[in-house]
């Protein structure tokens, strides 16, 4: 029974996890730049006194300094063909920087990535990081709906409220984080084929960052599927029990208490008309029934030859 009873407390644990370990790993991949990395081809530099390796020599002749020539009017000769002309540099990019290493010193340049992309894929490009700022807010809403779900425990149908709204927003928030990064990839391709001649990658994969957006997704609906199986066993089992509580609590009424209350119970199961148009009516369902039936016993004190009589028509 202990065993039981801490169930639903460990899974509404594991979902907040869950729900935490997808809000810190998004947040980290909107901030990076790694979502794609790859090479450029670029042609490489002139050698000179700053610039020494990965470049194109260039032969000074003895008598360059008596010459009247200007630097300008003279001919350069190299002798690299084919690939040995260009260089590779590494680049990174993100959904708002494209950096690449700089052929002139250690450090990196740095560009917009949304200036980078073809005019057409801009608004595609927008949508996308709309969508992932909405993603993180929902995954933030949810997690805070979740700590006062397990922090709020007197009122266990305010409790089911708060799981049951923390469950759609966990789902939602899923499904526009798996929109945003697939908008993503779409821009960053057509940018490969479109983008600036300067910027075109030779090679490129997907970075760390990428994995880790949906690393994320995959533990955000992973909390969502946890929080909607605790909603609907402690749904389930407090249907059991209100159930349980009926027939042990009336099994000593007259046999015409009995029926009625039967028909009561079962009129609420039966199929009905209106529509139910949020989930937390299905959580006050039950307190409207014990509510109903109390109300309605003291109406049932009937003299015990009529009682009978009624009871076995009714029944």
């Amino acid at each position: 029974m202990e065993l039981l009873k801490g169930l639903p407390w460990r899974r509404a644990l594991l979902a907040v996890i869950l729900n935490l370990l997808a809000l810190s790993l998004s947040t980290t991949a909107l901030l990076g730049s790694y979502w794609c990395t790859g090479t450029q081809k670029v042609p490489k530099p002139l050698c000179g006194k700053t610039k020494a390796t990965n470049c194109i020599g260039v032969p000074i002749p003895p008598d360059a300094g008596a010459s009247n020539v200007s630097s300008h009017e003279e001919v350069h000769y190299s002798w690299e063909t084919g690939d040995d002309r260009f260089a590779f540099r590494y680049f990174h990019t993100g959904m708002w920087l494209s950096c690449e290493e700089s052929m002139e010193g250690p450090e990196e340049k740095c560009r917009s990535f949304i200036e980078l992309s073809p005019p057409a894929e801009r608004g595609i490009l927008w949508l996308s990081l709309g969508s992932e700022m909405l993603y993180i807010s929902l995954l933030l809403i949810s997690f805070i709906l979740m700590m006062v779900e397990m922090l709020h425990t007197g009122n266990p149908v305010c409790g089911l409220k708060l799981n049951a709204f923390a469950a759609v927003s966990s789902v939602l928030s899923g499904l526009l984080g798996m929109v945003a990064h697939m908008m993503y990839t779409q821009v960053f391709q057509a940018t490969v084929s479109l983008g600036p001649e300067d910027w075109r990658p030779h090679s490129w994969d997907y970075g760390w960052a990428y994995y880790m957006a949906w690393a994320s997704f995959t533990c955000c609906m992973a909390s969502a599927v946890t929080t909607l199986n605790t909603y609907t066993k402690t749904v389930l089992e407090f249907k059991r029990n209100h159930i349980k509580g009926y027939d042990g609590s009336f099994k000593d009424q007259p046999q015409h208490h009995q029926c009625f209350i039967q028909q009561q119970i079962s009129s609420y199961y039966e199929p009905q008309d209106k529509p139910l148009h949020s989930v937390s009516e299905g959580v006050d369902f039950y307190s409207e029934l014990q509510q109903k039936v109390l109300q309605r016993e003291p109406e049932l004190e009937l003299d015990e030859v009529l009682g009978q009589t009624i009871g076995e028509d009714r029944c």
